[in-house]
Order: structure tokens, then sequence, then C-alpha cells
């Protein structure tokens, strides 16, 4: 069953998303969840996709230097994909940024495709540019803009050869 963030369970859930206890239990459920659901499918599939396109965005962990697997809903653009840091709304910015930070080098998986990618922070002005397409995947992130009380980061991923 394809369901959309603009149809009436993607409503509901966006309303969920605006209260700061769906962060709670989001960072706690989606992000496990998402992730069996990829291993299990190949990549193919995940839970959340269900009302956005999402991608898996592998990054090298800025302090452990493991490889770290993080679900994210993504704006899809050509080839080049974009992620917001929203850490739905929370204050602090989430892990797998700090890891582009120190490393931009990534891959990510969608579609049950695997990619390797370059991840490049965008500055105000680029963000300003996409930020209404980023509104159209996923409508609450003005609200974790103002919950949180940071500048979400956001990157543009691009395919590296």
């Amino acid at each position: 069953m394809a369901l959309s963030v603009t149809g009436p369970v993607g409503r509901f859930v966006q309303k969920l998303a605006q209260r700061p206890a769906f962060a709670v239990v989001a960072l706690k459920v989606a992000p496990h969840l998402d992730r069996f659901a990829s291993r299990v499918s190949g990549g193919r599939f995940v839970v959340s996709q269900l009302l956005v396109p999402v991608l898996v965005l592998t990054t090298t962990g800025a302090k452990s230097g493991l490889q770290r697997e993080t679900p994210l809903a993504t704006l899809v653009d050509g080839d080049a994909f974009y992620v917001v840091g929203s850490n739905f709304g929370t204050d602090k910015h989430p892990a797998w940024s700090a890891n582009l930070l120190k490393n931009p080098a990534a891959s990510v998986r969608y579609g049950g495709r695997r990619r390797d990618v370059k991840a490049h922070l965008l500055t105000d002005e680029e963000k300003a540019a996409v930020w209404p397409k980023l509104l159209t995947v996923w409508p609450s992130y003005d609200s974790y803009v103002e919950r949180s009380g940071r500048s979400l980061r956001v990157f543009r991923l691009e395919p590296q050869e």
C-alpha cells in the first residue's frame, strides 16, 4: 500500500511529528525499524518510505571510524540527494551530520542500489533555495527548526565515480 505525506495517514503523522513527544518515540523506534527492513530486503525497502522517499546513508564515524548506517528522508534531485539533519526537532545535530563534516565520503542505498557519494554542507543561501522543495518531502521541518532552536544542517550528496 503506497501512502504519501499529503494523504490522510501522512497528514496525521505530520500532526504527530510536530509534538515534542514524537521525537522521543521516533528517535528510538523509526531508525531501528528502517535499518531492519533495509537489511532483510537487501536495501529495497524501509518502513518510512511508505510516507517519504528514504535512503540509507552509510558514513564513517567521526570518533569511532566505524561504518554507521542511518535511514533518512531525502529529496531526490537527478542523481543527487538532499538530506536534512533534523534529528526530529531535538536540540542536538544528529551524529551522522558530524560524521559527514569530518569525512564527506559516504555511500547511499536508494531503490535497492548502492552509490558512493560526497557530501556538501549547504550554505545559508543554498539552503534557502532548496528549503521549499524539502518541505514538500516533510512539511514538519519548519516546526523542527522552531522547536530545536538551531539551524538544521542540509547536505547535498553528489554521486562519485
